[in-house]
């Protein structure tokens, strides 16, 4: 994912690194793997992984709460893949997000794009507890692309 364009960020050059939308996440505590996650998805990867970390972190969901809430992302920056296209203010919701949600993000001068109840995001997590070793599993049902299984 390098620019043939000159003095780009991402140009290609040698010994340069070639800027990747991969992002697999390993989240510890104590110095312990307590989550790892993943998602397919190109540019908005980390955008769904933000939404997962928060959700659980910060909001007290469980690992699939997480994965099923409501999806978004923006769309502000040019993407990663050809043609590189943006939109400026650019946001892609789903519509579970409510339409009181999604009429404040438009008088916020947000361009929405309504993308249907469950197209959004692609997540997978497994979750460790180091003190019981109890394992939980999450997996999106969006595009029936995953699924969460243990024994």
């Amino acid at each position: 994912m390098t620019w043939l364009e000159e003095g780009a960020p991402s140009t290609l050059a040698a010994g340069k690194r070639p800027r990747t939308t991969l992002t697999p996440t390993l989240v510890l505590k104590d110095g312990k793997a307590v989550t790892a996650l993943g998602s397919p998805g190109g540019d908005q990867q980390d955008q769904w992984q933000l939404l997962y970390l928060l959700r659980t972190l910060v909001g007290g969901y469980s690992p699939q709460q997480a994965v099923d809430a409501p999806a978004l992302h923006t769309t502000s920056i040019p993407g990663s893949f050809y043609p590189r296209t943006w939109t400026p203010g650019g946001a892609v919701v789903e519509d579970r997000l409510g339409d009181a949600v999604i009429e404040g993000l438009e008088a916020r001068g947000h361009r929405v794009t309504r993308a249907g109840d469950w197209a959004l995001g692609r997540l997978s997590s497994v979750v460790s507890d180091p003190a019981t070793g109890v394992l939980q599993a999450a997996a999106n049902p969006r595009g029936a692309q995953g699924y969460a299984a243990g024994r």
